[in-house]
């Protein structure tokens, strides 16, 4: 597992690459201290994760997240960090693709279990970010009915996935819920993600809340 980890505070990219660096599996390839150049460090390192800070002073961790989700082939996965759990950016990188945030205040624990998380594919929010995106949605008006229509070509057993996702549960848990085998769980999740031309589950959360499907309490 290549992880990459571009952040403009020296002790914080030290600190992460010593950390991750001694884990099992996991190959820290480079390190960056800003979001200029970033295609070029991709293209040289191939990372499979990059650990992208959101603030930085001259090329941000969002247009940074913009650029390296453009590029040919296969992108890696996007791991955000930040101090703020209450960060404008949040909303704005999670549409870009970022596959999660994390706080810089996490355990080692913590970044090492999103790191891995990440790069199997799945998406991963700090629990104070997930309340502060659900939030931010409660306090917004509702969704107009035409919204409804980026969901048109999803069958009724697929929302019905797409609602148990947005409230954060593991395809074992959706499987249980709705009597069905979870493989047949991620067959409907992949459907899905194919069908809405999304690239994990944290994008299939924004996507339930911005079109409708789910409103924060139900």
């Amino acid at each position: 597992m290549r992880v990459l980890i571009v952040d403009d505070q020296h002790m914080i990219r030290a600190g992460f690459a010593a950390l991750l660096d001694a884990q099992e599996g996991i190959d820290v390839v480079g390190t960056a201290e800003d979001g200029a150049g970033i295609a070029d460090i991709v293209e040289t390192t191939q990372p499979d994760v990059v650990l992208m800070d959101i603030r930085m002073p001259e090329v941000n961790g969002l247009e940074a997240t913009r650029t390296v989700l453009g590029m040919p082939g296969d992108p890696p996965r996007m791991l955000m960090l930040t101090t703020f759990d209450a960060d404008e950016y949040v909303f704005a990188a999670l549409r870009a693709g970022a596959s999660g945030f994390l706080l810089k205040d996490a355990t080692p624990e913590e970044l090492v279990h999103a790191v891995r998380v990440v790069a199997q594919g799945e998406a991963l929010l700090s629990p104070r970010i997930t309340r502060t995106l659900i939030a931010d949605y409660a306090e917004r008006p509702p969704s107009p009915a035409q919204n409804m229509a980026l969901l048109a070509g999803l069958t009724e057993r697929e929302l019905d996935v797409m609602r148990l996702i947005s409230r954060g549960l593991p395809n074992a848990d959706i499987a249980a819920n709705l009597f069905l085998a979870e493989q047949t769980v991620k067959t409907h999740v992949s459907r899905i993600l194919s069908k809405l031309q999304l690239r994990d589950r944290t994008q299939i959360v924004v996507t339930a809340y911005e079109s409708g499907l789910v409103r924060p309490g139900e």
